[in-house]
């Protein structure tokens, strides 16, 4: 039993250490440079990296949620966006 425990855990735990790679996606700086303020915002469920919002809404790297559109800095950050949306929407 402590085994298969142990196990599910391990689970959880490289689905963290998957999102938590995602970081690298983030813009760099001569891009953000260019980019309008206005383009420019953070991703919520990476909180601190940047994202220009153009560029992820040409990747298909956002949500529509309660009216407000919300940008992710990869691919990893919508699917836990979607598991806990409320979370994430009132940290905005």
């Amino acid at each position: 039993m402590t085994a298969h425990d142990h196990h599910n855990h391990g689970n959880d735990h490289d689905h963290g250490s998957a999102s938590g790679g995602c970081s690298g996606h983030a813009p760099n700086t001569e891009d953000l440079a260019k980019a309008n303020s206005d383009d420019v915002t953070e991703c919520l469920v990476m909180a601190g990296t940047p994202v220009i919002k153009s560029d992820a809404e040409a990747a298909g790297l956002y949500r529509d949620y309660e009216g407000k559109r919300y940008w992710f800095c990869c691919a990893a950050c919508g699917p836990l966006f979607d598991a806990d949306p409320d979370r994430y929407a009132n940290a905005a």
